[in-house]
């Protein structure tokens, strides 16, 4: 059993012992002593997307004597190429506008107004509307937006310049040991750099989280969403639309300027011949599922095939290692929620770390960590699991499932509180006891 005195980030604690995993609870050397005598810095991140930058950003706002570096292996500028485009929910929305990086954002992202969703066949001549959205968060604000990742992600990196955080560029982690005090990470090149915590935010192939040992529950679907970005006559009116498909979700997204973002989801066999295919044969494919109610489609983007599957990681942490976002956890993108649990991640371990440096605790300890896992691993798995279902539910044409999966449809649309709780739950709001950032308050 450990006793502390602290009377602020930097007073030395006073340790009687070790928590059940033998890591020191407390030192009597204060935090800052520790860096001195080590020069470590207190984090390191893996992955310059945007969730580790928006991790970056969160602790150098709440902390910023926090020493945090992030490393990136992707070539300069190679973010500017990703013509991608994210819902961010309401939720997420209000991390962002804490962090002060929401109104650089807020002239690209286009506010989901609406949401429509269809079951059908690609080949029918009258898609019936069985269920629709329309609400916001319960604030006023929408209950999400589209936002270009180029935008998003430019933003996040003017926040780290303008807070001192410099992003190594075109270099990776290609080792680590972690130690009782610190982590000693080899940089490309050979370079070393020793630090209190390391956090891997570098996707959902995670080369880190496999040399940390954590193992994953995985499945591959067999298909592969293509994106794509059109351009159409009529204007979409901030309407979002799901079409469930017997290959499995079509969904159309609103963008500025008559534009919507395309996630549209075939078999891997079928999707690579598409990506592969002349425009005229394309846009033909493209017409026949998303219809001529906005009159002419013409593909103004790139368009790319990525395969579909479930990750989940069976711990989100070990002793001085924490993953976030895709490197915990990948889903199926039916339910749009991918990017939004990447930033609940965000919220929950920037403010487990804070937390624990304002009361003078190692924040690379397990005792420490365990606090951001018990947060976050249900509610991932939950996620999981909601969108492993629906897609096995609706990726069919099985006569029998899809009149059942129609019933309910039409059950949940008469139900109005039903309705709001499905819109609640797009839009991430916040509830009792889950990190403060969500829901629009400081660490």
């Amino acid at each position: 059993m450990g006793v502390a005195v602290s009377a602020g980030r930097d007073i030395s604690a006073v340790s009687y012992g070790r928590n059940g995993d033998g890591i020191d609870l407390y030192s009597h050397r204060t935090n800052a002593q520790v860096r001195r005598e080590k020069r470590m810095i207190d984090v390191l991140i893996a992955g310059g997307g945007y969730v580790g930058l928006s991790l970056t950003v969160s602790l150098k706002k709440a902390a910023p004597h926090l020493a945090v570096t992030v490393v990136d292996g992707a070539p300069e500028g190679a973010w500017k190429k990703d013509e991608r485009a994210s819902a961010v929910a309401s939720a997420a929305e209000r991390m962002l506008d804490v962090l002060g990086v929401w109104d650089a954002i807020v002239p690209e992202a286009e506010p989901i107004l609406r949401m429509v969703i269809t079951d059908s066949k690609a080949a029918d001549p009258v898609r019936p509307v069985f269920l629709t959205f329309e609400g916001d968060g319960g604030d006023g604000r929408p209950f999400a937006h589209m936002v270009p990742n180029t935008a998003m992600v430019g933003a996040l990196r003017t926040a780290c310049s303008d807070l001192g955080v410099s992003i190594r560029q075109s270099t990776m982690v290609e080792s680590f040991k972690s130690g009782e005090h610190a982590v000693v990470v080899t940089l490309g090149g050979g370079e070393t750099i020793e630090t209190r915590l390391l956090v891997a935010c570098d996707g959902v192939r995670s080369k880190l989280r496999e040399a940390a040992g954590i193992k994953v529950v995985e499945f591959d679907y067999g298909q592969s969403g293509i994106v794509t970005t059109v351009e159409h006559e009529r204007p979409h009116e901030g309407t979002a639309e799901e079409h469930f498909l017997p290959a499995g979700p079509f969904a159309t997204l609103p963008l500025k300027n008559n534009r919507s973002s395309l996630v549209w989801t075939e078999s891997t066999f079928d999707a690579e011949r598409l990506v592969k295919a002349d425009d005229f044969l394309f846009e033909e494919e493209l017409e026949r599922r998303f219809g001529h109610k906005l009159g002419h489609l013409k593909v103004v983007g790139g368009r790319r095939a990525f395969p579909l599957g479930l990750t989940l990681a069976r711990d989100f942490v070990a002793p001085r290692f924490a993953l976030a976002g895709d490197a915990a956890h990948g889903i199926h993108p039916i339910s749009g929620q991918g990017l939004n649990l990447g930033f609940k991640d965000v919220a929950a371990l920037a403010e487990t770390i804070v937390d624990a440096d304002r009361l003078g605790l190692d924040i690379g300890s397990l005792a420490v960590l365990e606090r951001y896992q018990s947060w976050r691993r249900f509610d991932t798995f939950r996620m999981g699991v909601t969108t492993d279902v629906l897609n096995r539910l609706f990726s069919n044409d099985i006569t029998p499932i899809r009149i059942a999966r129609d019933v309910g449809l039409g059950i949940v649309d008469r139900l109005p509180s039903l309705k709001n709780f499905f819109i609640r739950q797009a839009a991430g709001v916040a509830g009792e006891g889950d990190p403060r950032l969500l829901s629009g308050q400081p660490i």
